[in-house]
C-alpha cells in the first residue's frame, strides 16, 4: 500500500545516517548525546525501593507532585525565582516532547518563531509540523555568539516565539547576563515568548555562571524552560525532563501535554525527586566536567584538529580545516570508515547546506575510550 506523506519537508536526524556505518565499523561513538558514565548507585537504589514498594501506576499527568516541589525549591534556592510546583511545574518525557508540546501548545498557524543554528533538531520539525515558520538567525562563529542587532530586524508582528538555548548544544556557547539583557529588551512591549532550554545548567566552565531566565523577572514573566535530569545524572535514557512557566503559559502547555502524554513512569520520578536532597551531585558537575575537557583537551595536543573553546555542555567543537576541504558530512563518514571514530558535523544543526569544517565530539566518556579517540584523531 502507498502512504501520501503528510509532512514533506521533514527529515531524519543525521545521527540515523551514521548508526548503521557506527556498527558496522565498530566506531568508538562520539557523536551522540548520551554520558558513558554510570549513574550513581544510591540513584538506582531509590528506583528499586520504589518499584518494590508497588508504585507502578500512573502518575499524575502534570507529574509526581513530590518531584515537581523538589525542582521549585531547587530552582528557588538557586535563581531566586518562585514557581508553584500545583500550577507552574509539570514533568515530561525528556527534552524533546517538553520542546514539541510547548510549540504545540503556543505556536499557531503563520505565527514565525526564531531558531539560533546550529540548533538541535529537534526545535524546526515541531514548528513546522504545528503551521509555524521558522526564522533562522545564524550564531556569529568563531565563538557561537549572538548578534542581537540582527535578532530585533528579525522581529515582526508574526513572531511569536524565540527559542534560546544555554549552555548551547552543539556549540558550548553560554550566554551572559548583558545577553539576557538584550533579549530582555527586544520582547519588552511585545506577546512574544521566550522557550528556553537549560539542559546543562549545571555544565558551565572557566568561572561562568549559568544565567537562566528565571534569573530576569520580566523575562521569567513570559518564558518557559525546559531541562532534564538525563544529561546531570547520566541517565540519558531515563528520559525524564521538566518545564517550568508562570500558570498562565503553563496552562496552556497542561492542555497539550495531558492528551499527548498520559504519564510519565512514577518510581523513577519518586526516585529523583529523593535524589534531589543530594545538592553535591548537581552543584559539583561544572568542575567534573571542567576536568573531563581539559583532559580532552590534553590528549589532542599535537592534533591538526584546531579546538573552538566553549564555556559549557560536555561537547567540544574542532576545525578540521587544516586537515581536508571536504564537506563536514563527507569527512564525519570518512572519519568513521578509515579512523572507527564517530563524531557529528555542525551542519547537521543548520538548515542550509552549507560547507562547514567544524565537528562536535562528545567527551562525557571514560578516559579510555578518550585516549584512544585522541591517537585515532592523531593520524588524520
Amino acid at each position: 500500500m502507498q502512504i501520501s506523506p503528510k509532512y514533506h519537508n521533514l527529515s531524519s536526524s543525521f545521527i540515523s545516517t551514521l548508526n548503521p556505518l557506527i556498527s558496522e565499523y565498530d566506531a568508538i561513538n562520539l557523536a551522540e548525546g548520551y554520558t558513558g558514565f554510570h549513574c550513581s548507585k544510591a540513584l538506582i537504589e531509590l528506583v528499586n525501593k520504589h518499584l518494590r514498594e508497588g508504585l507502578n501506576q500512573f502518575a499524575p499527568f502534570e507529574g509526581e507532585f513530590a518531584l515537581r516541589e523538589k525542582i521549585a525549591t531547587k530552582t528557588e534556592h538557586l535563581y531566586s525565582r518562585i514557581y508553584q510546583p500545583e500550577t507552574e511545574v509539570t514533568i515530561t518525557a525528556g527534552v524533546a516532547q517538553a520542546m514539541f508540546t510547548a510549540i504545540s501548545a503556543l505556536v499557531k498557524e503563520g505565527d514565525e518563531v526564531i531558531v539560533f543554528e546550529p540548533a538541535n533538531e529537534y526545535c524546526v520539525p515541531a514548528i513546522e509540523m504545528n503551521g509555524g515558520q521558522a526564522v533562522f538567525v545564524p550564531m556569529k562563529e568563531p565563538d557561537y555568539h549572538i548578534d542581537w542587532e540582527e535578532v530585533q530586524k528579525m522581529i515582526s508582528t508574526k513572531t511569536r516565539m524565540i527559542i534560546i538555548n544555554t549552555p548551547h548544544s552543539p556549540t558550548g556557547w553560554v550566554m551572559s547576563e548583558i545577553d539576557m539583557i538584550r533579549l530582555q529588551r527586544i520582547i519588552n512591549g511585545t506577546k512574544i515568548i521566550i522557550l528556553s532550554e537549560e539542559t546543562f545548567e549545571h555544565i558551565v566552565f572557566d568561572g561562568e555562571s549559568h544565567q537562566s531566565v528565571s534569573l530576569y523577572p520580566k523575562l521569567a514573566d513570559r518564558s518557559i524552560i525546559i531541562s532534564s535530569f538525563g544529561e546531570t545524572y547520566h541517565v540519558t535514557g531515563w528520559q525524564i525532563g521538566y518545564c517550568l512557566a508562570p500558570k498562565e503559559i503553563m496552562r496552556e502547555f497542561r492542555q497539550v501535554h495531558q492528551v499527548m502524554m498520559q504519564s510519565v513512569n512514577s518510581p523513577f520520578q519518586l526516585a529523583i525527586a529523593e535524589y534531589l536532597d543530594n545538592k553535591e551531585e548537581y552543584l559539583n558537575l561544572k568542575a567534573f566536567y571542567q576536568k573531563r575537557r581539559d583532559y580532552f583537551l590534553e590528549l589532542m595536543e599535537g592534533s591538526k584538529l584546531k579546538p573552538i573553546m566553549g564555556k559549557g555542555t560536555f561537547f567540544q567543537l574542532f576545525s578540521f580545516s587544516a586537515i581536508s576541504d571536504e564537506k563536514d558530512k563527507d569527512f564525519v563518514i570518512r572519519l568513521i570508515k578509515e579512523h572507527g571514530v564517530a563524531v557529528m558535523p555542525i551542519s547537521a544543526f543548520c538548515h542550509e547546506k552549507v560547507k562547514k569544517q567544524i565537528i562536535r565530539v562528545n567527551f562525557a566518556k571514560p578516559d579510555e575510550l578518550l585516549q584512544e579517540a585522541a591517537l585515532r584523531f592523531k593520524q588524520l
